[in-house]
């Protein structure tokens, strides 16, 4: 009888021990909060391609994005596996409290192939996923309905459906350049910070270059030393077999003094035009 209570008190401490597991695990920020120098580095993962249209998730890199020169596997937790994530690594690296302006990510030549695969994810209204510290990327939106102001939408699109001006022809475009923003808590004893949101303003724009240098690309389109990035009528980036499509982005930092929860509990919204 006494094996039998140790193996009961056993069993159930097991199972309390799994269950806070996975308790933890399924919390969106995953795991415990980093505490991060300046200059530090903040590396971005993707994750799967979501659908609100279809429900196919699809791999980040089924589309034509840019590419590290090895992708590895990045889940950290036993949530992230179990909720079918695929999460990797990227190109998109930041400095904790370092903005960055006009980096350049990747210059890519669309060919028939990833021509369509982006047309057709249009069409399906995918969003692309990122986390930066096991916090999702979210894009901030106003709202219509009065009751709050703004709100927030998990991922972005990868693109959006429209005519040039004088056309009624529909081209479809690509959001090629993201504006991050990070926002963190300081501890003002110790000048470490944590990450408490990541948010991105996706753009399309078609950019412009003289001559592309693969060490310091210089963009007509984008300028490095201002704030003010994109430099006269920009014109969007349009998917099409032959197009090149020049992949960039910058990032700002903001101190908040307490976490963002409100985009982290919402479920994945109805995008609308990005």
């Amino acid at each position: 009888m006494g094996t039998l209570c140790g193996l009961t008190v056993t069993a159930i401490l097991l199972f309390f021990l799994l269950f806070v597991s996975l308790s933890h695990s399924f919390y969106l920020p995953g795991v415990a909060p980093r505490d991060f120098q300046r200059g530090d580095p903040l590396p971005v993962k993707v994750n799967k391609l979501s659908s609100t249209k279809t429900q196919l998730p699809y791999d980040y890199y089924y589309l034509d994005y840019c590419k590290p020169d090895k992708i590895v596997n990045s889940a950290e937790n036993l949530g992230e596996v179990l909720r079918g994530d695929r999460i990797e690594n990227s190109v998109y690296t930041f400095q904790m409290r370092k903005e960055q302006s006009c980096q350049v990510a990747c210059k890519k030549k669309l060919n028939a192939e990833t021509a369509k695969n982006f047309k057709e994810k249009i069409d399906d209204e995918y969003r692309v996923n990122m986390i930066l510290d096991n916090l999702p990327v979210a894009v901030l939106r106003q709202r219509r309905d009065g009751i709050q102001s703004t709100t927030y939408e998990h991922g972005f699109r990868v693109g959006f459906k429209g005519n040039y001006a004088g056309s009624k022809e529909e081209k479809y475009f690509i959001n090629n350049h993201l504006s991050f923003r990070v926002m963190y808590h300081k501890d003002l004893e110790t000048d470490s910070a944590r990450i408490v949101g990541f948010e991105v303003t996706p753009n399309s724009i078609n950019h412009e270059y003289k001559d592309w240098d693969d060490n310091n690309p210089q963009l007509a389109t984008c300028n490095k030393d201002t704030k003010n990035l994109v430099q006269g009528n920009v014109v969007p980036q349009e998917v099409e077999t032959d197009k090149e499509v020049v992949f960039t982005f910058d990032v700002s930092f903001k101190v908040l003094a307490h976490q963002i929860l409100a985009y982290v509990s919402l479920p994945h919204s109805t995008p609308s035009l990005v």
